[in-house]
């Protein structure tokens, strides 16, 4: 923020005060959100700030961990397992129940999906509930981490985030190598070849360093996760392979170079075969930036 000196003259100085006022006025920036309740996001109102959130989304319990509303949450799902202090039990997120979701006595709950209707179960028995469905793009994410942000009462923190994000991820791309023509790459979700189009959050990002995704054309509008064929994979012959499917299905650069046909690949002749966390690949919270930054680093080994 500018400072104006004020002068030694008392009668100049009452003026220089005065003037300094009005010059800090204004060229101050706008106040950050502060929390303020009763507050209202969608159809969620809370009149108070929450105390006891329930998680049953791994990429919400991420985001409401690194606003620092950790210590509001009491307990989040069984695949909620970053950060390793969160407060993970039992409760399924895939088979939600709301009679176990209730006995922790939540006055918040947040999830990624209406999974047998459990929102109106859970609308049902008073409980507030906040659904933040997988991002399909940044802006997504960004506007999710607000509007934690506002109902956690930590609306200035989601606002650090988020510019956090963003400057992170708009030097990686910026910064990404790039080349004459443009590497191809394919993305393996798991070991019957499930791969994402450029139209999915993931493949976006991929696209936003220029590189050049096998899939696409091979799935469509209403399902951009194509299961490609082994053949199709040979044919292409990727400059780089991503597996997101280490830990789910044990795959690295010695099982991928035991598929027949696939040891005279470019990407396996070369190395360029990239093990991926698949927690961070199948999230849309902070650590987004960690899995640009592991494509834009194969990408400068690859050149």
């Amino acid at each position: 923020m500018r400072r104006i000196p004020s002068t030694v003259v008392a009668v100049v100085a009452a003026l220089a005060l005065t003037l300094t006022a009005c010059t800090k006025t204004a060229n101050q920036a706008p106040p950050a959100p502060s929390a303020v309740f009763p507050v209202t996001v969608g159809n969620v109102t809370l009149s108070q700030k929450p105390t006891h959130i329930v998680s049953l989304s791994a990429t919400a319990t991420e985001m409401l961990f690194a606003i620092d509303a950790g210590s509001q949450v009491t307990a989040v799902d069984e695949t909620s397992n970053y950060p390793a202090n969160a407060p993970k039990t039992n409760l399924s997120s895939f088979k939600p129940n709301a009679e176990a979701i209730a006995a922790k006595q939540p006055d918040l709950v947040v999830l990624s999906d209406d999974l047998d209707h459990i929102v109106d179960q859970l609308k049902t028995l008073k409980i507030p509930v906040y659904v933040a469905p997988a991002a399909k793009t940044l802006d997504d994410s960004y506007a999710q981490i607000a509007d934690l942000g506002k109902l956690t009462g930590h609306p200035q923190e989601a606002t650090a985030l988020a510019n956090q994000m963003r400057g992170d991820i708009g030097k990686l791309v910026k910064d990404a190598p790039r080349r004459e023509t443009p590497a191809t790459f394919y993305y393996e979700l798991d070991d019957t070849y499930y791969s994402v189009t450029s139209k999915t959050f993931i493949g976006s990002l991929f696209a936003s360093v220029g590189l050049v995704n096998i899939a696409d054309g091979s799935g469509t509008a209403s399902n951009p996760y194509p299961q490609l064929s082994a053949e199709n994979i040979v044919k292409a012959n990727p400059d780089l392979i991503f597996l997101a499917d280490t830990k789910c299905c044990g795959q690295s650069l010695a099982t991928v170079g035991k598929r027949a046909g696939w040891s005279n690949l470019n990407a396996v002749k070369s190395g360029q075969v990239i093990a991926l966390d698949d927690d961070i690949a199948s999230r849309w919270g902070p650590r987004v930036v960690d899995l640009l930054r592991a494509i834009t680093t194969a990408m400068a080994k690859a050149n």
